[in-house]
């Protein structure tokens, strides 16, 4: 499966998919954002039980508000439709993958 641009009108639809989200929340002027994003990808890729999406803090500001990114890369694991974990900075993936699971 492939990241999912997220915005704030497909946002509440993932979120509440069923399956646990990973939502990364960066900017594209970001380095350690540019270096999350591959990561991010690969998870994408790699595991079609979870569903991912990238939210643009400059393009989708009021929705990085609503869930508290102050600093970027913040990747926020959603389960049941509500924050379960976050990682903020450079986060290995094999951690990114232990918050889905758990």
């Amino acid at each position: 499966m492939s990241v999912i641009k997220v915005t704030k009108d497909n946002f509440s639809e993932l979120i509440g998919s069923g399956k646990p989200v990973l939502i990364d929340f960066y900017a594209d002027w970001c380095g350690p954002c540019r270096a999350m994003s591959g990561v991010v990808d690969e998870i994408a890729r790699e595991n079609p039980q979870f569903a991912v999406g990238k939210v643009n803090v400059d393009d989708e500001l009021s929705l990085a508000q609503e869930y508290g990114v102050m600093s970027i890369p913040t990747l926020v694991v959603f389960k049941d439709g509500q924050p379960a974990s976050r990682q903020i900075g450079i986060t290995p993936k094999d951690k990114l993958l232990e918050l889905l699971k758990g």
